[in-house]
């Protein structure tokens, strides 16, 4: 199976044959993929090389000209490095771009602690106005690549990784997905580490939401869910942990609730083996979240009626 940045590729290359719109910005990773888009395209393909800060002003120069850019690079560059430009050249100028990233939190573990981005939408949520999108699946990452595009002039992340699903989901590019339902707590699952919940939560009597737009919140879904299954809330999330806590809160803030933030840990991993082994030391395996889970929504109920 391709890999999400693989699809990619190919879905931006063709949608620079679709939209005359569309122009695609990269800072020198990942050209390889882009020799097609570059062959056909010239004039709205551009590498502007190892110069992150430049790759999300030159997008922003391209959206006041009409045009919708989509920039990519590791998302440690592309959110964190240009993270001025990102606030002041799309923000405050009040223009969009699709920000597509890839390596997510520790997808390449070799290339140390510049090369990961747990905080990447943490970072996002200081700034107003970001759709945020987070695929756990190929499939879902061209669907969602595609709604990003389309957004007319919005300001959209679309976070891709190597961790995947076995199968993809109906994505909608905004609502969550009731995948299991129970009657003891909610567990929202984010984009790739959907499966491994499944794994976590069989034979709990708890409710799955398979969430991959993040922003904005599905405050709705979570709230009906509730309703039936009470108000004690996990979240799990591939990327820094409590990153939703606060919008979660914010949904159930005229009931009595409680939320459990699971993800990717502050403490810095600095011997960077595999990315299985920083999923299994951030706690995001089977194992590690059936514990915690089973743990939280047993160790005192509050139901929405309380």
């Amino acid at each position: 199976m391709d890999t999400m940045r693989d699809r990619f590729a190919g879905v931006a290359t063709r949608l620079l044959d679709e939209d005359p719109r569309v122009a695609v910005v990269i800072a020198e990773v990942g050209k390889d993929g882009f020799a097609e888009a570059l062959r056909r395209h010239p004039d709205r393909f551009v590498n502007v090389g190892i110069r992150e800060q430049l790759l999300v002003g030159a997008g922003a120069g391209l959206a006041l000209t009409g045009l919708r850019p989509v920039l990519h690079t590791f998302a440690s560059f592309l959110v964190e490095r240009p993270f001025e430009q990102v606030k002041l050249d799309l923000g405050h100028q009040g223009v969009g771009a699709v920000l597509v990233s890839a390596a997510a939190s520790f997808d390449w573990p070799a290339g140390g602690y510049t090369h990961m981005a747990p905080g990447d939408v943490a970072l996002l949520d200081t700034l107003d106005g970001w759709t945020v999108h987070v695929p756990g699946h190929p499939d879902e990452a061209e669907t969602l690549l595609r709604h990003a595009v389309a957004a007319g002039d919005d300001k959209v992340y679309v976070r891709l990784s190597l961790q995947t699903n076995d199968r993809p989901r109906e994505v909608d590019g905004r609502r969550f997905r009731t995948v299991r339902e129970g009657g003891r707590g909610v567990v929202v699952a984010v984009g790739p580490v959907l499966d491994e919940v499944l794994t976590a939560t069989e034979g709990l009597d708890v409710t799955v939401l398979y969430a991959t737009t993040v922003r904005p919140f599905d405050s709705a879904a979570l709230r009906r869910a509730t309703g039936a299954a009470g108000t004690d809330v996990v979240l799990v999330e591939p990327y820094l942990a409590g990153t939703s806590t606060a919008v979660a809160n914010d949904a159930l803030a005229d009931l009595p609730h409680r939320v459990l933030g699971l993800g990717v840990g502050r403490r810095e991993l600095r011997r960077y083996g595999r990315l299985e082994e920083h999923v299994a030391a951030h706690g995001l395996d089977a194992g590690s979240l059936r514990e915690r889970i089973a743990g939280f929504v047993a160790g005192g109920r509050v139901t929405a009626g309380a």
